[in-house]
């Protein structure tokens, strides 16, 4: 087993976390992909979906498939 020193100076700044290299790098790349920012109008749809879901007022993928045509 390999053993590491890890300085002081590093671990007082908080909690210190080691990982292969592959796995970091990994990380690195999923932090180049932008992350969905909604709108405010976008929000408000979304909540009203939500509101809508817990009422019971939602289609099925099958019904929505045979309104519009897709499905038998």
């Amino acid at each position: 087993m390999k053993v590491i020193t890890i300085p002081k100076t590093l671990s007082k700044e908080g909690d210190l976390v080691v990982i292969p290299r592959r796995e970091y790098e990994k990380l690195l790349q999923l932090k180049k992909i932008r992350e969905f920012q909604p709108t405010a109008k976008q929000k408000d749809a979304l909540k009203k979906a939500e509101r809508n879901l817990k009422k019971g007022k939602a289609l099925s993928y099958n019904a929505v498939a045979r309104a519009l045509g897709l499905a038998d």
